[in-house]
């Protein structure tokens, strides 16, 4: 009569490692499918809001002069453009105003996008057109914090994902995630007219972790779209 033999507790301990290894395998590809997915759905958010801002000024004229302006940012969160006094924004950098501007309401990570324009271009009053030239006062786009060199210089508008840390994002539920601690993230949350567009960069880089999505748009790119045949 031909004996049986079960597995032994070392054999089943042996194989139940090998399951391990292969699943482990397995889920680090998978995670840098899921971000890289987030990543391009981000992106053409992005794209999608860049858009839908031209067209806002497309769609937007002063009653005197037919000239185009900008959206405002968004100050908390709700996705509508604040209401301008004497025809100015209350301030130039906040939120997209999503619900405004008919565009995504976040990023892929569930995080409101940064919105930066600048006077010159958001006033309903004169509006801006041929008499409007690009100045240094506008958004700069850099590849470090210290700007050094700008990548794009005097940008009427810039869209910022804070990326999949998220770090100093406005979430859906309405709550401020931790500020940042590397130097170029906490460039593009500081306030002012600079902003850092870069390769990405991990825990342990001198200038800190980097993950933010930016695009923005060039006035050359945004005035023949929004004044086709010019606006005197």
């Amino acid at each position: 009569m031909t004996s049986q033999r079960g597995f032994t507790l070392i054999e089943m301990a042996i194989v139940l490692v090998i399951i391990t290894i292969l699943i482990g395998g397995l889920a680090v590809p998978l995670s840098a499918q899921i971000q890289a997915r987030r990543i391009a759905e981000t992106n053409k958010t992005l794209e999608e809001a860049r858009e839908a801002i031209i067209g806002y000024a497309m769609t937007h004229k002063t009653t005197t002069g037919n000239k185009p302006y900008l959206p405002c940012p968004d100050t908390n969160g709700d996705g509508i453009e604040e209401t301008r006094t004497a025809h100015k924004c209350p301030q130039q950098i906040g939120f997209l105003p999503w619900v405004t501007l008919g565009a995504g309401a976040q990023d892929a990570w569930g995080n409101r996008l940064l919105y930066a324009t600048n006077t010159d271009v958001s006033n309903d009053d004169p509006g801006f057109g041929n008499s409007v030239i690009p100045v240094p006062s506008w958004n700069q786009i850099c590849s470090s914090h210290t700007c050094t060199t700008a990548i794009a210089a005097d940008v009427p508008v810039v869209l910022v994902s804070h990326g999949s840390n998220g770090w100093g994002a406005l979430n859906v539920n309405g709550n401020t995630l931790a500020a940042p601690s590397g130097q170029n993230e906490q460039e593009n949350q500081d306030g002012d007219n600079r902003f850092v567009s870069r390769i990405p960069a991990k825990p342990g880089d001198p200038n800190g972790e980097f993950d933010d999505l930016l695009v923005w748009i060039p006035y050359y790119i945004i005035f023949p779209r929004v004044c086709p045949t010019g606006c005197l």
